[in-house]
């Protein structure tokens, strides 16, 4: 990205050789996420100074590695797209999403629409093939794990999710179709809201108990229709889990007029817009608010266990297409013309 919606375009680069504790990755795998958008069109902020390959989302193989890194030679992994430092008090106290010195491909660093990418060692997540060939998939197809699994999956983590909890996701797409299979996984009954049919079909299949779209039931009508579908099924009438995954300001306005008494209400998705709350409902209902930036690289392997075991189903979700088609794909993602979570591949 040499400037916000500029057309990418290729450029020469030579990741080697990797210093101390790093390692270069050749891509097999890069998704793209609803951040990289935000950064591309919408004006979001990036780190780094441009010209700079967005994308975070990373699967490959270690190609190089530098000294004290060579254990990861030859390794396929998953490249955490928050990068802690592994080293300050935050991370020592296992606050890794908000060290200081945090490195994210595609903001903080060159990321993933690339051949190759050179990152620390450091959280890298191992794929054993065996189980990746077993399950169906193949390397690219985990790489939306950086991200898209593993995000929703601290937050479910985070959110203290048990079996007999009941959870709200808003949001079925990428991010929010994932907590729908990780929160059924986690052992919560799972309503899932959408404006798009096909989407919500899909989450029927997949996890979701409840189906609803919030563009034919809104407000008190909306809870009230989840509240009886609660009832019914013998679901608890407090302490609901509320995951905000449609990174949209009326979004979060549905997720938080859903609070019960007890709720925690997880922010997951992204938006610049602004909305407004009465943050006194907080109050009265003894409920929570939760941010979520990224998972803890200690998390993954954990959220990685649940595709490779077919807890979570990637393949329906997720769709290749080529990197030379990026400018292309993106635009598709911003019209939402994508019914998967693209995955750009270089070489195909």
């Amino acid at each position: 990205m040499t400037a916000p919606g500029e057309p990418m375009v290729k450029a020469d680069f030579d990741p080697f050789p990797p210093a101390a504790g790093e390692v270069v990755v050749e891509v097999s795998g890069c998704g793209v996420c609803h951040t990289d958008l935000g950064f591309y069109y919408d004006g979001v902020r990036v780190k780094s100074p441009l010209p700079l390959t967005l994308g975070h989302e990373i699967s490959g193989r270690v190609v190089a590695a530098g000294e004290g890194a060579q254990s990861w030679q030859g390794k396929a992994v998953i490249i955490p797209a928050v990068i802690p430092c592994g080293e300050c008090e935050l991370c020592a106290s296992g606050h890794g999403t908000i060290c200081r010195r945090q490195q994210m491909p595609g903001n903080d660093i060159q990321g993933g629409f690339a051949t190759h990418i050179r990152v620390p060692a450091r959280g890298l997540c191992p794929v054993d093939e065996r189980r990746l060939a077993a399950a169906g998939l193949a390397l690219p197809d985990v790489s939306v794990v950086a991200d898209a699994v593993t995000t929703p999956y601290q937050a479910v983590v985070q959110a203290g999710v048990r079996p007999g909890d009941f959870a709200v996701v808003v949001g079925a797409g990428g991010v929010g179709g994932y907590a729908v299979q990780i929160a059924r996984a986690s052992g919560a009954t799972v309503a899932a809201l959408d404006v798009d049919p096909l989407k919500l079909g899909v989450m029927a299949a997949n996890g979701a108990a409840l189906t609803v779209n919030v563009r034919e039931v809104q407000g008190r009508d909306l809870k009230k229709a989840v509240q009886e579908f609660a009832k019914k099924n013998g679901c608890p009438d407090t302490r609901w889990k509320i995951f905000e995954c449609s990174g949209t300001a009326a979004g979060q306005d549905t997720a938080f007029g859903l609070l019960n008494h007890g709720a925690t209400l997880s922010v997951v998705g992204f938006t610049m817009d602004k909305v407004d709350l009465r943050l006194s409902n907080l109050m009265a209902f003894h409920a929570r608010a939760l941010g979520n930036w990224g998972c803890l690289t200690e998390l993954y392997p954990e959220a990685l266990d649940l595709v490779l075991d077919g807890r979570i189903a990637l393949a329906p979700f997720v769709e290749r297409h080529p990197l030379d088609d990026i400018n292309e794909v993106f635009a598709a993602a911003h019209a939402r013309k994508l019914t998967r979570r693209a995955i750009l591949v270089p070489g195909k």
